[in-house]
């Protein structure tokens, strides 16, 4: 008996590796080569191609493709119907392969429902891409990020809540952790209160 779930609707092709406590669901495809980590959970029509890396802990919700190129570090949240891409000028007619464009997205990056990331870029660590953004460069860690193209309209916390900073330094109301802000970057400088 194996360690993760494969609804009996999905296809997890031999060579394919999974961690213990993952959960595939309804009409997914794993592909040989595919490396998914530890207590993922994968919605319903999910397609991971086989050269993909996922970590631990990552979320990825109904209907996203994840193809070949594509690396999510642990805690990521992949909203439904996010789009990746891994060619930069597809043709039917020219095969590519061989110029496919990996897309790095750092530990605990959150992209949100229908966003498009656009091979090449690597989103910063607990970056957030709104809904329907349109990703089409490099992104600080920490950053918000909305529109298409998109563009950094303020900064979130580690814990998910947006941040007021103020003479280049910010502390979050929910968790208490403290950042600065440096020539368009952010740092945590402290981490959130621990729990109880």
């Amino acid at each position: 008996m194996s360690d993760y779930f494969v609804h009996e609707s999905s296809y997890l092709d031999a060579g394919a590796v999974v961690g213990k406590g993952t959960k595939i669901w309804h009409f997914c495809h794993v592909m040989p080569g595919a490396v998914i980590g530890e207590r993922c959970n994968l919605g319903q029509n999910v397609v991971v191609m086989s050269g993909t890396r996922i970590g631990n802990n990552v979320k990825v919700q109904n209907n996203v493709s994840i193809y070949e190129g594509v690396v999510l570090e642990d805690d990521v949240f992949c909203g439904p119907s996010c789009v990746f891409t891994n060619v930069t000028n597809p043709r039917s007619h020219v095969s590519r392969k061989n110029e496919y464009r990996e897309t790095l997205v750092r530990r605990g990056a959150s992209i949100g429902a229908n966003a498009t990331i656009v091979c090449g870029a690597t989103l910063g660590e607990y970056c957030f891409i709104g809904a329907g953004a349109v990703v089409t460069s490099d992104v600080p860690a920490f950053a918000l990020m909305v529109g298409v193209p998109a563009r950094r309209v303020g900064w979130m916390c580690q814990c998910g809540n947006r941040l007021a900073v103020k003479d280049g330094s910010a502390r979050c109301a929910s968790c208490g952790a403290g950042y600065r802000e440096r020539q368009g970057l952010l740092e945590m400088i402290d981490s959130p209160r621990s729990a109880g």
